[in-house]
């Protein structure tokens, strides 16, 4: 839509409000509204001032105005508020300039679309995420000096099966045990049901909905492939509808990796494919029907893997579900249908279809540079000819430790995947779609804010190791 149509859509909405949402640093929403009279065809020329100072990781007190510019292709109506409100996402430039500002996820992706373009191995870059969420019916949690805690329930938690609930009705799926079971084992149908209704209301293509593998409400909504930029949106709309659908019927959804101990993570396999003219340039005659394209671009992941973690998995948490020997593929290594592999090649009969599937990334992470990143990564691996090896078709959990030896693995940690992102980031300065200044920033945040605080607190668990020593 244009910015008149978008006037004209308000309108014919009965719109009360508008919602402006933009992206923090990290990647979560923030947003504020205004009144439907304030808004007309010219906020879309001239944007509307903030203070970016009081968003993390972003401007200084001295130099903290900023605009906000709403894009009209993001129009939507958001499907919460009690009253008509139309939501656009928008983009984050200097207000003396008018240039896109560096650390604005939002404009990274732009970025990358651009230089894809520019590079003229393909115009297109599809991204399909399969973001997997824990919806738990309490969460409690509190740090200070003295203490630390955190507790989680589920009604479907295996740990509640002798829990006096009057009554106790049983069917609490078994660690592990979650995936693809019928109700009543599977008590999230209704409410998966209904966050699809409303993923499809704003126009989301949803492919499917099921319990997944850990107990505790584990599940995945899966979403149809779209490009980088959409897609980022698209994953931006996900989280914010499938949480508050979940908060209106007094339950809460986490994206974090690895809320749960004993039991599998929740992971984001991101599946990927390049396209020039309508045309699938992964399709070929190699590997499982992969084209050498496809290969390099495997082989670009592979090298950069562990600077990627730096946004493919940017959380402290995340590093509890990338345990070697456990469900997460932490190997670097590519297999045709081989889910122990960290790059798996879906088997498809439809040459559309034709992907490469990464499956370390996890949902916590920020879609825009997560997706900007993983795309740079496999087109250095194209530009510069990176052979990733032979594939690897055994279960690699299965393998011993002298096979595994020479089989590279992910960042063990959010600190070793942010010094070797501050090794390795050259392939992601190209075409300006990531800057130093955002790299820079990026690690100084993660370290001041997550990792030294988490390296510091003691845990709960020490006190069991160690109290008596």
């Amino acid at each position: 839509m244009t910015g008149k149509e978008v006037v004209e859509f308000a309108k014919k909405h009965d719109c009360k409000m508008v919602d402006y949402k933009f992206l923090d640093f990290i990647g979560i929403w923030q947003h504020f509204a205004q009144p439907i009279s304030m808004f007309s065809e010219e906020t879309f020329e001239e944007g509307i001032g903030f203070d970016g100072s009081s968003i993390r990781g972003w401007q200084p007190i001295h130099n903290s105005d900023m605009l906000l510019l709403p894009d009209p292709t993001t129009a939507k109506i958001d499907p919460f508020p009690k009253v008509s409100t139309l939501s656009l996402i928008c983009n984050i430039i200097d207000p003396f300039t008018r240039e896109g500002y560096t650390r604005d996820p939002r404009f990274v992706a732009q970025k990358a679309e651009a230089y894809l373009k520019s590079s003229g191995l393909a115009d297109t870059c599809y991204f399909g995420p399969e973001p997997e969420f824990f919806i738990f019916d309490d969460v409690r949690y509190s740090s200070s000096a003295n203490q630390s805690f955190y507790a989680v329930d589920s009604i479907e938690g295996a740990w509640n099966s002798g829990r006096e609930e009057f009554p106790n009705l049983g069917y609490k799926p078994a660690h592990r045990g979650g995936y693809f079971p019928v109700a009543p084992t599977d008590s999230l149908v209704d409410l998966r049901n209904e966050m699809v209704e409303v993923l499809q209301r704003v126009g989301m293509q949803i492919e499917a909905a099921h319990h997944e593998v850990a107990t505790g409400g584990q599940c995945e909504i899966d979403m149809r492939f779209d490009s980088l930029m959409k897609m980022a949106d698209t994953l931006q709309w996900f989280k914010y509808i499938v949480r508050n659908v979940a908060f209106r019927n007094g339950k809460t959804v986490t994206f974090m990796p690895k809320p749960l101990f004993g039991d599998n993570g929740s992971g984001m396999h991101c599946h990927m494919s390049l396209w020039k003219d309508g045309k699938n340039l992964f399709v070929g005659d190699g590997y499982g029907g992969l084209s050498k394209m496809a290969i390099y671009y495997i082989g670009g992941i592979i090298k950069h893997a562990k600077a990627l973690c730096a946004f493919t998995n940017p959380s402290t948490n995340s590093y509890k579900r990338l345990v070697p020997g456990y469900e997460a593929p932490v190997n670097l290594a590519y297999s045709n249908r081989n889910r122990s592999a960290s790059l798996r090649i879906p088997a498809t009969s439809n040459p559309k279809a034709k992907r490469v599937e990464y499956r370390t990334p996890d949902p916590s992470c920020n879609g825009y540079l997560a997706f900007a990143a993983m795309m740079m990564a496999g087109l250095d691996g194209i530009e510069n000819k990176i052979d990733p090896g032979q594939p690897l078709d055994k279960d690699i959990y299965g393998l011993s430790p002298e096979e595994l030896k020479d089989i590279p693995t992910v960042a063990g940690s959010l600190l070793e995947a942010l010094e070797c992102l501050k090794a390795d980031h050259s392939f992601l300065l190209k075409g300006d779609v990531f800057t130093e200044d955002l790299i820079e920033k990026w690690i100084e945040y993660k370290m001041e804010a997550e990792v030294d605080p988490i390296r510091m607190r003691p845990v709960p668990l020490e006190f069991q190791l160690y109290y008596d020593c």
